[in-house]
């Protein structure tokens, strides 16, 4: 009996992955389900957001649409708060990597882009 336990919290706990990073860099609170960073390069700038929310039923989908939402405003928000312009940010050139915890149900995603100044 405690073999079968011990059996199913491994099997538990293997089912439980979370998002890859991209960069370590410093994260800041962007809102309750989003924490991002940025780090400046010599033609703009790059963005990691890191992205998670409760979903009971796993829609990754859904997930990953809004991350790359997040990014790419991040990054356009980011350059109007330092009075520039950047490029349009191809969103199949932002890289994404998804997670799930299947025990707490959250489901979640790390992204990053980089933005070029105009």
């Amino acid at each position: 009996m405690r073999r079968m336990f011990f059996v199913s919290c491994i099997t538990v706990l293997a089912g439980c992955t979370s998002a890859g990073h991209f960069k370590e860099m410093k994260m800041s609170k962007y809102d309750s389900n989003t924490n991002y960073g940025i780090v400046n390069k010599t033609d703009g700038f790059g963005v990691q957001v890191d992205y998670s929310r409760y979903q009971f039923e796993p829609e990754s989908d859904s997930v990953a649409i809004a991350c790359k939402s997040q990014v790419t405003a991040i990054a356009f928000e980011h350059a109007k708060d330092i009075g520039r312009e950047i490029k349009p940010i191809n969103e199949q050139a932002v890289r994404i990597s998804l997670g799930r915890n299947g025990l707490l149900g959250l489901t979640s995603c790390n992204a990053y882009a980089e933005a070029e100044w105009k």
